[in-house]
């Protein structure tokens, strides 16, 4: 009955969303924050005879409004249904293992293995240096099909420059892609974005979920070379000519012209991040220096789960990767100062 290859599958593996009780929600990176306040009067003038209507499948105003923001042409920017869809569409497109093999981090975005068994990508997870930070050195040693990598790093939360990132766009082959995963570069990096004139083989992908604070609306986007956009493209109408409908495209285009609005509050949640992070150091928690909205910490003595367990069970959600290597960390994303305050008392309570 089942097509052979379904059979190995190992599907992604969201973070936990439980309805048992009311939690203190800090395990999935989403943003503490409600989205722009310009989204609720749109809302509320909605007209509901649109609704009939199929959306644009080009996108067309969203990506010119996405086009303005970044300094870029339209032609180079493609948008999906979530970061996710388009980061699907990209291994599709471009990683093909008759060309060698993928290459991306050991600790990475769990979702990049899931794509390679869906389309039969063989790839090979690179190990991070021993202070959990990227070698981009150890990207150029290997006949590769491709690279891949977060920037910030998930679930590390480390950032490579983009000087970093510049040295690697120069020695790395010309003819095969390279696809950086901004999801969490608002919140201290600097984009590669610059790079996409000077580099036709880099992908940029980003989504509205951390940032904008609409994990909801399921909108993501990459940035490119018009030729790789254009691949995107080829790949979503093989799939589904309307993956963004009307809503999502309106209200995504304002979120992206509120630069005020969210600048203010990914730097709320920077700060934030500084003062959970100097606080669990001060308690003997070893934290990496991330630039996300997120940190991973743990503790000598005390094994990621427990610490995950009894979070749990006093009404706090962490993430928990039991993955060799990181299996004595938690993730934790960066909440209110109340949601902060409440983690803190726990830890002191419990640990």
């Amino acid at each position: 009955m089942l097509a052979q290859r379904i059979k190995k599958l190992k599907p992604y593996v969201p973070g936990e969303q439980p309805r048992d009780r009311t939690y203190i929600k800090l395990n999935t990176n989403e943003n503490p924050y409600p989205p722009s306040p310009r989204i609720a009067p749109y809302l509320k003038s909605f007209d509901i005879e649109k609704l009939r209507l199929y959306p644009d499948p080009l996108f067309t105003a969203l990506r010119q409004a996405i086009a303005t923001r970044y300094g870029i042409d339209k032609a180079q920017v493609f948008v999906g249904n979530g970061s996710d869809e388009v980061l699907a569409f990209a291994f599709y497109a471009f990683f093909d293992s008759t060309a060698g093999t993928l290459l991306f981090p050991e600790f990475s975005y769990s979702f990049y293995p899931v794509y390679c068994d869906l389309y039969g990508i063989e790839y090979r997870k690179v190990p991070l240096n021993r202070d959990f930070s990227i070698n981009i050195s150890a990207y150029l040693q290997d006949a590769s099909c491709g690279v891949v990598f977060p920037n910030p790093n998930a679930p590390t939360g480390l950032l490579l420059s983009i000087e970093t990132v510049t040295r690697l766009m120069e020695q790395y082959p010309e003819d095969r892609v390279v696809v950086i995963d901004e999801a969490y570069i608002d919140f201290g990096g600097q984009s590669a974005v610059c790079l996409i004139d000077r580099f036709k083989n880099l992908l940029v992908t980003r989504t509205f979920s951390k940032s904008m604070s609409l994990a909801a609306l399921r909108l993501g986007f990459a940035m490119g070379d018009e030729d790789l956009i254009k691949a995107l493209f080829a790949v979503k109408d093989s799939f589904n000519s309307y993956p963004a409908d009307l809503l999502a495209q309106q209200i995504g285009e304002i979120a992206v012209k509120d630069t005020e609005y969210y600048a203010g509050i990914t730097q709320k949640i920077m700060e934030s991040r500084e003062v959970l992070s100097d606080q669990l150091r001060h308690m003997g928690w070893d934290v990496l220096p991330s630039q996300a909205n997120f940190i991973l910490t743990g503790k000598r003595g005390l094994s990621g789960e427990a610490v995950y367990t009894r979070l749990k069970e006093n009404g706090i959600l962490v993430r928990h990767f039991n993955i060799e290597g990181i299996q004595d960390f938690v993730r934790i994303t960066i909440g209110t100062d109340e949601e902060i305050q409440a983690l803190m008392e726990a830890i002191r309570r419990l640990f």
